[in-house]
């Protein structure tokens, strides 16, 4: 068709599933690029300056300035004051690694966890509140009963007064840079059973959806009034996008009937107060997609980020363009790790195609690595000009 949009103008009509001038091509996450910027908004320029649709996330700070919860991209997690951390490091006898032992002592009672801090432990002697690192290496997460609820619930505080102001202030900045330079504004992330994870560790999580699924529903319970005040926070600032991280919560770890017993109505709910503010619904899950795809369309979920072609089942791309196609966009299409990082040009180019192909006259679908380029060899970065090359051949993208 006969247009001229803006980068945000094609994503905004790609996630209502209208018509584009030509299939976007937007990174869901170029950590690879981000090492060459000073922040978001760098990112941003180099990224249209390479022909993509780029996007920015307020609040954009990276992941080294949120050492709380450095997984949780979004408004800062602070404890309240009433709260008295303890952390210390023991050498145990018969341990191949140091321990850090981290308490959280709140007016209804204290939280404790430890973690062995193996070689590759990124955080030095500090522990994170929330962190993908501490899953495997928690001795003791931080809940593990009933009687762990209350003092979290009095850990989990609403965003204060500052840390709004200073969000504000921002998305004032992310919409002058937007007016100027024609970029999508998305916020986030939700959370909801990553959270969980992070809380009790992935195996127990699943262990307490059989064992004591009133002890999962009441734990979600909290994070979802939690993370409902924070969204509330970003979605009355006024964004395109809103997007729940999900990584956790695919067929790797859930069945269909429990995603829809413990996760659907919480995800049902934020798409909704997205909708009621005006902001489309985005739900990031990289794998373990394809046995959940009723639940993202009963969910209302308007983008599904992070499509990979090469997670398990057979032909995941096509499935969903069948199953969701018109209904929600996809957002992926080209596996990151394996394909850009590891393949040949070929392949590279190869993968590209097949991807446009697949979706060729289906309106909801955005071109994408999944989920991130991390890997900064000239390799990655001569298969990253191949990729954008590949999409501009077959889209007729012109300089």
């Amino acid at each position: 068709m006969t247009m001229s949009l803006t980068s945000r103008e094609r994503l905004l009509r790609a996630m209502r599933h209208e018509p584009t001038d030509h299939v976007p091509c937007a990174f869901m996450s170029f950590t690879a690029l981000r090492g060459r910027c000073q922040d978001a908004y760098e990112l941003a320029e180099l990224e249209l300056a390479m022909g993509l649709d780029s996007w920015v996330m307020v609040p954009s700070a990276w992941r080294n300035l949120r050492p709380n919860h450095p997984d949780l991209r979004g408004l800062p997690v602070r404890l309240p004051r009433s709260v008295e951390t303890r952390l210390w490091l023991e050498h145990i006898p018969g341990e191949s690694f140091p321990i850090l032992h981290k308490e959280y002592h709140t007016p209804a009672g204290v939280l404790t966890t430890r973690v062995r801090k193996t070689d590759d432990w990124p955080h030095g002697n500090f522990v994170p509140f929330l962190d993908d690192y501490q899953i495997p290496r928690a001795i003791k997460p931080l809940v593990t009963c009933r009687e762990d609820l209350e003092p979290l619930r009095t850990m989990l505080q609403a965003p204060g007064e500052q840390d709004v102001a200073a969000f504000r202030a921002e998305l004032e900045q992310a919409r002058a840079f937007s007016a100027r330079h024609g970029v999508l504004i998305a916020g986030g992330w939700g959370v909801g059973a990553d959270m969980v994870g992070w809380l009790c560790g992935l195996e127990n999580m699943m262990l307490l959806a059989v064992d004591d699924p009133q002890l999962l529903e009441d734990l979600l319970a909290i994070i979802a009034s939690w993370n409902e005040a924070r969204m509330r926070t970003v979605l009355e600032g006024g964004v395109d996008l809103y997007v729940r991280r999900g990584w956790y919560e695919g067929a790797d770890f859930w069945s269909p009937a429990l995603h829809r017993r413990f996760l659907l109505p919480h995800i049902r709910r934020e798409a909704a107060l997205a909708h009621e503010y005006g902001a489309l619904f985005g739900y990031n899950m990289t794998t373990g997609a394809l046995p959940m795809l009723d639940s993202i369309l009963d969910a209302g979920v308007d983008v599904l980020i992070g499509v990979d072609p090469l997670q398990r089942g057979e032909h995941p791309l096509r499935t969903m363009r069948d199953r969701l196609g018109g209904r929600v966009c996809l957002w992926g299409g080209v596996n990151g790790a394996i394909t850009v990082e590891q393949g040949t040009p070929e392949d590279v180019r190869r993968a590209v195609h097949e991807a446009l192909d697949t979706m060729r006259g289906v309106n909801g679908f955005i071109l994408s690595p999944v989920d991130n380029i991390t890997d900064i060899s000239l390799q990655t970065w001569q298969n990253v000009q191949v990729f954008i090359d590949a999409w501009k051949e077959h889209e007729g993208i012109r300089p």
